[in-house]
């Protein structure tokens, strides 16, 4: 009886590779631009808003697109993960500062610039700067704010393609960060100078968390509320004003700046201590530091100092919330980089141990 073999297999010919190879590519082109059209009409229509949660799902879709034929796309799942746990606790502070019923500070900040610079930075910056409509440089002032929303997941984004390594290291200094800023949220509520500027002192004279004055303008208000009045060259109005996304009208691009103070509207308002804005963009200077040349780290630190100013002339922060935010990311970088160090000789010293003959030394020494 004659055996009747089943063919051999014949191996997967490097045409087919090729061809699958392309079709990948052509897939993950694809992919992403159709992320980028959705992100780019989202935005347009105002249905996308700059608050954490969304920031985070654009980039992941766009990671997800970009990892077409490169690795598993689920990753981005696993891996970014903690950013949205982190995240939601941090549009969770509005209620749990609520619940705690702990009193607003509203003069801490103020208190402590006067006493450093003589006068309010804030006050001092819209007095020689403001004008009726926005000028030029308020342009760079909203980027520069609106960068804070974009910069730092894209960074990210980038770490996790390049070198995991790297990513892992940044995404714990990014979640350690966030998370003590959200117990100072929470221990210490602190108004911000916009909204100083909108209420007066006997509004605020019991601390309350909420106020209903920060839901009104500050136009009005006796003596410039908290802050004083504010006596701007061009005519510009005679009060401190939350400016951060005006610039946008000099360019004409309405629906950025309504995407924008639409998040800001979401935002915990009365989160000022410590200063995020500061202290994120003073880590990403702080690590990326070591990984980049002459060049990166001045344009990295000259982003921090943009920031800086930009929070204090739009009356987003205090000098004093920048100080505190800085100091925090300082911390963070300190303390991560030396667990990191003890984790690392812990490891070293568990793969010692299980050596050939290190029981019989251990023994030795015992």
């Amino acid at each position: 009886m004659t055996d009747v073999q089943s063919p051999p297999t014949q191996p997967q010919s490097s045409g087919t590779t090729a061809t699958s190879s392309t079709r990948l590519v052509r897939l993950r082109y694809a992919a992403i631009t159709v992320w980028a059209l959705t992100l780019a009409v989202l935005t347009v229509t105002r249905v996308m808003s700059f608050d954490f949660l969304w920031i985070l799902i654009a980039v992941g879709a766009g990671l997800v697109a970009t990892s077409i034929g490169r690795r598993n796309p689920l990753l981005v799942v696993r891996d970014w993960l903690p950013f949205g746990l982190v995240l939601f606790a941090y549009e969770s502070t509005r209620g749990v500062a609520a619940f705690l019923g702990m009193p607003t500070r509203w003069n801490l900040a103020v208190d402590a610039d006067r006493w450093m610079f003589g006068v309010v930075p804030t006050v001092w910056l819209q007095e020689h700067l403001k004008h009726a409509d926005p000028q030029w440089w308020e342009v760079i002032t909203s980027a520069v704010y609106m960068s804070y929303f974009i910069v730092p997941y894209a960074l990210a984004a980038w770490l996790w393609l390049r070198d995991r390594t790297s990513w892992r290291r940044f995404v714990t200094r990014f979640v350690v960060l966030f998370l003590l800023g959200l117990v100072g949220y929470i221990l210490v509520p602190a108004a911000p100078p916009w909204a100083a500027a909108q209420c007066t002192q006997s509004q605020i004279a019991d601390g309350p968390a909420f106020p209903a004055c920060l839901k009104t303008s500050p136009d009005g208000v006796p003596n410039g509320g908290l802050l004083g009045t504010v006596t701007p060259r061009e005519g510009g109005a005679a009060f401190t004003e939350r400016i951060s996304s005006r610039g946008w009208d000099v360019l004409h691009i309405g629906p950025v700046r309504d995407v924008v103070e639409v998040g800001q509207e979401r935002s915990n308002q009365v989160a000022a201590i410590p200063s995020l804005h500061a202290g994120l963009t003073g880590l990403l200077a702080m690590f990326m530091w070591r990984r980049t040349r002459k060049l990166g780290r001045t344009l990295w630190v000259g982003y921090a100092a943009a920031m800086a100013f930009t929070l204090v002339y739009s009356a987003e922060h205090y000098v004093f919330d920048l100080i505190l935010g800085w100091g925090l990311a300082a911390l963070v970088m300190l303390g991560c980089g030396a667990a990191e160090r003890w984790w690392s000789g812990r490891r070293a010293e568990k793969k010692g141990a299980g050596k050939p003959g290190s029981v019989d030394r251990v023994g030795q020494h015992a």
